[in-house]
């Protein structure tokens, strides 16, 4: 029961993650005020950060799945393909679009817990597609989490890893 709580937690987040992608990207550049840099392609900074970019406080308090997750430090980075798709809605494959999700809560006043994701475009055929890797799960009708794995209650746990596991088509 816990590791599909677990697993249904990580699915939440991932589904959110994919919504912030497609906020539009900031012609300035460098960290603005919520920790992503679009031109560098990367977030760095807290849950909190996270669920004030998609329009809820710093506490996450909006945001029942986050709550307990805004004091944690999270690392979100994506290629450029990402971008892509995003701008095209996924609708001229094939895309070599990948993105990496690390979330800290080893920290004081966080969760304790500690998740790493990564996820690639497979497209629609999921597990049919040539681009699928043995050993993920199908996420959003296109993609494929390629990893999940993370340490909560002092226990590691690795929901998935598939062979092989880096990225590109």
């Amino acid at each position: 029961m816990k590791k599909l709580k677990k697993l249904i937690a990580a699915v939440v987040f991932i589904f959110a993650f994919f919504a912030t992608i497609a906020v539009p990207v900031s012609a300035k550049g460098g960290f603005n005020e919520f920790g992503y840099n679009y031109t560098a392609r990367n977030f760095v900074g807290t849950g909190g950060g996270w669920c004030a970019a998609k329009g809820f406080d710093w506490n996450c308090s909006g945001y029942a799945p986050m709550i307990s997750y805004a004091n944690d430090r999270l690392v979100m980075k994506w290629n450029a393909e990402w971008d892509r798709g995003n701008d095209e809605g996924w609708s001229k494959p094939p895309y070599d679009a990948w993105e990496n999700n690390e979330w800290n809560g080893a920290v004081s006043g966080g969760s304790g817990e500690v998740w790493h994701y990564k996820i690639v475009w497979v497209g629609s055929e999921l597990g049919n597609s040539p681009y699928w890797r043995e050993g993920g799960y199908p996420v959003w009708g296109q993609f494929e989490v390629m990893m999940d794995q993370g340490t909560s209650g002092g226990e590691h746990v690795w929901f998935t890893k598939s062979i092989p596991n880096g990225y590109g088509l």
